[in-house]
């Protein structure tokens, strides 16, 4: 289930490369489905048991790289909502800074939320299209993301940190099926079809997601003091 997030991805790659927006955010989005549910139902299972030979934890960084990174990279580049002159540096720094954050030893911590920003560009670029960001919004944002992706800010893992989960995994799900939605909906000639709720929706949860990570940053460094 995991390795199949490959072939999605592919898929998503030939979607933008066709130009074929839509299409490419559609198969974004089935991405993360499966890389929301394959964690819990390997564990379920006890793949480590059944499947020693197997490194569910490395498989599913290659996976993730290529479809939280490398596919929404390219479908930033092709969207052109970057500034122009700006466009392939900024691009680069993604894929440099994303490279590394997967290589970070403390990629998590013990209550599973990740040290730095996780990398989740898939969801990211399309909520970049959804809102209809300015290039230069865009380019501000991209940056304080990519350099977050090594600083030691705290982002809730939404399936398995237990602080919040009550309110974090409902308005996670949520916040995807309004994304399939608007990705279902999208043309090529009208682009997205706005709505205020979906816009609103798209909006306050990556605030929300700020708002607790600052409180599990600043919980986590008053601790050390401590």
């Amino acid at each position: 289930m995991t390795a199949s997030g490959a072939v999605a991805g592919l898929l998503a790659l030939q979607a933008v490369i066709d130009g074929n927006i839509r299409g490419a955010l559609l198969w974004l989005v089935v991405c993360q489905v499966l890389d929301g549910l394959d964690g819990p139902i390997a564990r379920k299972i006890d793949v480590v048991i059944h499947a020693p030979r197997v490194d569910g934890y490395v498989l599913d960084l290659i996976v993730d790289y290529l479809t939280c990174v490398v596919v929404p990279v390219a479908l930033l580049v092709r969207l052109q909502i970057l500034p122009h002159e700006f466009q392939t540096i900024i691009a680069s720094l993604i894929l440099l800074m994303s490279a590394l954050w997967f290589a970070r030893s403390d990629i998590e911590t013990e209550d599973h939320w990740f040290n730095g920003f996780p990398a989740v560009w898939n969801l990211v670029v399309p909520t970049y299209l959804v809102l209809n960001l300015k290039p230069n919004t865009v380019a501000v944002v991209t940056l304080i993301l990519c350099v977050s992706q090594l600083t030691m800010l705290k982002f809730p893992h939404i399936v398995r940190v237990k602080e919040f989960r009550l309110i974090t995994l409902p308005f996670g799900v949520l916040y995807i099926g309004n994304l399939f939605y608007l990705s279902w909906s999208y043309s090529n000639e009208t682009g997205i079809h706005h709505q205020i709720a979906s816009e609103i929706l798209m909006s306050v949860f990556p605030l929300y997601i700020a708002v607790i990570s600052f409180w599990r940053t600043f919980k986590s460094e008053l601790e050390e003091v401590e």
